[in-house]
């Protein structure tokens, strides 16, 4: 499960958050990439500065695998994908108020694209919990509560629509970087520490290429 949910995290931070940051700002040129990258570090940091003032899962006399660890690593899960959801409901708020200029059909596709990718996202929030010994119910809505801020950021765009959509770059780059430093910081570590295997790395890729596809597939 760590596996797969790194390998979805990896594809997501790349085609859902990173090329289309890099796409916003072709105006740029051949320094498209700059807001990105700038929006990316600052993820990364930001992720590093609540690693550092919070209790960490490789810290302690704990387990890694014991109670304390697997809730802290939900927490960095939960809030990894809440971060990257913003902007996803940010993305959908842009096209819908016509700061793209895109139609309504486009609108939809945008929605319909990001609605069916939480799918996989929910999931690595929840199947971690009922590992765990949590009811079935209760880690369903767990991993549904992490989407409830796309509607916020989508609310937020179209109230605001001009002055957010230029920061758009930079929220994607940020929520990159948040996403990727928890899956090299906790998801690999965590998928390896049971000793030498291949299913954590088949799995990998498996959330990777399927989180690929639903990118680039479904827009």
């Amino acid at each position: 499960m760590l596996g797969f949910a790194a390998g979805v995290m990896v594809a997501a931070s790349v085609w859902s958050l990173l090329i289309p940051a890099i796409s916003i700002r072709e105006d740029l040129g051949q320094w498209a990439s700059v807001p990105a990258a700038v929006g990316f570090a600052l993820g990364m940091g930001f992720l590093l500065l609540i690693d550092s003032i919070t209790p960490h899962i490789h810290s302690g006399s704990k387990s890694p695998e014991g109670p304390a660890s697997h809730l802290s690593r939900v927490q960095m899960l939960a809030f990894a994908v809440a971060i990257h959801n913003l902007p996803e409901g940010m993305a959908v708020g842009i096209v819908a108020a016509d700061v793209a200029d895109q139609s309504a059909s486009a609108s939809l596709a945008v929605s319909l694209g990001v609605a069916i990718q939480n799918i996989p996202e929910g999931a690595i929030i929840s199947m971690p919990l009922l590992a765990s010994g949590l009811g079935r119910f209760k880690a369903f809505g767990v991993g549904t509560l992490s989407g409830l801020v796309e509607p916020v950021g989508a609310v937020l765009v179209i109230l605001l629509a001009g002055a957010v959509s230029g920061l758009m770059p930079y929220m994607l780059g940020f929520a990159a970087g948040a996403m990727l430093y928890v899956v090299f910081e906790d998801l690999v570590p965590q998928a390896s520490a049971g000793g030498h295997s291949n299913m954590p790395v088949i799995c990998f890729g498996v959330g990777f290429v399927l989180m690929m596809l639903m990118d680039t597939v479904l827009g």
